[in-house]
């Protein structure tokens, strides 16, 4: 219809008809909005949620760029989470790895046994505190063996054929010279250190002390010995100081008829033979019988000032002097004083030709314990020492290197010192001279010890 048309019906139409259908248009206007709003808003709605849905599976299919950039984060965060992990676990491996080596160090270093671990090279790179202590040098670590040893060592030997040759020592006894002069019996055990089964990098070596056993396998040898020994020398010495009595009976009867010539000088020589042969079968019976040792304190003390006496008497240029703690011990007193006074007696005489003058020490020493304790008495002289194959054979019976000498002073020394508990040792000082060590248990209840300072008697 014409819009002129329409709006010329519309005036000439009655004014109830035009209300009517002004109002009808303006609802189904109305009507006809809200659908179009509804479904405009319900399109715009669906078309958003689809968007969020598909965006983030296809990137690429609307931007590469990001899609390339995620999946490059995506690979930087994976990396980065392993970097973490590894970090973590290397930490921990780092961690262990410290422990053990520190597990490693305080075994070695509060091991009992020494530990000595020398390189292909033969340069010490490892030394426990025990090994400085069983070869009495402090610093072992970084040194070659053989000079820290010594050359001329067995220990230095062993090492040596281990290295070249990888043999394996087990449970070995040599013996070792302290750089102080003392001697040690070690017990050592050597093993090559190879890599994989052919080339010798190194040698293990453990050592362990055996001094103090050695010297007690060596007393309990030796009262075996005296006692066997007694028992078979006690009737052999009887009859030999039969005969000789009987011997000395005729010469003096010879002596006696005024022969004179020849005869009286070959019973005076009869007579000084038999009385030579008494003392050395007095002083055998000494040695080789069992002692009757009482078992009463003794003030040593009072036996050293005595002893100090008598040799100072007998070698008036001779200075003997004591210094230290001398306690009280168990045993005889008139045993120990004659030990003492031989061991003073020797120095004495060994020191009495020195050009600075001769000088003899007693020094003591007392060891407590939580039980009792031990007395030591080192007797030093500044005279010209001990041969070194004298050394070993000092204390055996017969053995001397005095002219006029019986050999059985030491021995009986060492019985009396064994008999009392004790062990007597000799070695030379480094300064010169010779010192010998007693050492002997205190009293269980020992009273207060007696310190000498720098006592002596001069004449």
């Amino acid at each position: 219809m014409n819009p002129l048309t329409m709006l010329a019906a519309l005036q000439t139409s009655k004014p109830s008809g035009l209300w009517a259908f002004g109002v009808g248009s303006a609802v189904g206007l109305l009507a006809i909005a809200v659908v179009v709003l509804f479904l405009t808003r319900r399109y715009f709605r669906n078309a958003r949620n689809a968007h969020k849905e598909e965006a983030p599976q296809t990137p690429g299919t609307q931007n590469p760029s990001a899609f390339m950039a995620a999946s490059m984060q995506g690979v930087i965060q994976k990396l980065r989470d392993q970097e973490k992990e590894l970090e973590r676990l290397h930490r921990i491996e780092k961690e262990r790895a410290a422990h053990s080596e520190r597990l490693s160090e305080e075994v070695t270093r509060n091991m009992p046994a020494g530990l000595l671990v020398v390189n292909a090279t033969g340069i010490i790179s490892s030394a426990n505190p025990a090994a400085e202590q069983v070869l009495g040098i402090r610093v072992l670590g970084f040194r070659r063996y053989s000079e820290a040893l010594g050359d001329a060592s067995e220990l230095t030997r062993l090492v040596a054929e281990c290295l070249s040759e990888g043999k394996i020592f087990r449970r070995e006894q040599v013996e070792h010279v302290t750089p102080v002069g003392e001697r040690r019996h070690l017990g050592v055990t050597i093993s090559p250190i190879r890599r994989g089964n052919e080339k010798i990098t190194g040698a293990i070596c453990l050592l362990s002390d055996l001094t103090e056993l050695a010297a007690l396998q060596q007393q309990m040898q030796l009262k075996e010995n005296l006692a066997a020994l007694g028992e078979l020398s006690a009737g052999i010495a009887h009859e030999f100081k039969n005969a000789l009595a009987t011997i000395s009976g005729y010469a003096q009867m010879i002596r006696a008829e005024e022969l004179g010539g020849e005869a009286s000088d070959y019973a005076n020589r009869i007579l000084e033979q038999t009385r030579s042969i008494t003392h050395v079968v007095t002083e055998f019976l000494k040695y080789a019988r069992p002692l009757d040792i009482a078992n009463e304190p003794v003030p040593l003390a009072t036996v050293v000032h005595r002893v100090i006496s008598d040799v100072t008497d007998a070698k008036p240029t001779v200075q003997v002097h004591s210094e230290g703690v001398f306690g009280s011990v168990p045993g005889d007193e008139g045993l120990l004083r004659q030990a003492l006074l031989n061991l003073v007696r020797n120095a004495a005489e060994a020191c009495a030709e020195t050009a600075t003058g001769g000088q003899v020490l007693l020094r003591g020493e007392v060891v407590r314990t939580d039980e009792s304790g031990t007395q030591r008495i080192v007797i030093l002289d500044n005279g010209p020492g001990i041969e070194h194959d004298a050394l070993s054979k000092l204390f055996r019976p017969f053995y001397t290197t005095k002219a006029d000498g019986t050999g059985l002073g030491l021995a009986v020394v060492q019985k009396i010192i064994v008999q009392h508990g004790g062990q007597v040792e000799a070695r030379n000082r480094p300064e010169g001279g010779a010192a010998f060590t007693v050492t002997l248990p205190l009293c269980g209840a020992a009273p207060e010890a007696v310190e000498l300072k720098n006592h002596s008697i001069e004449t």
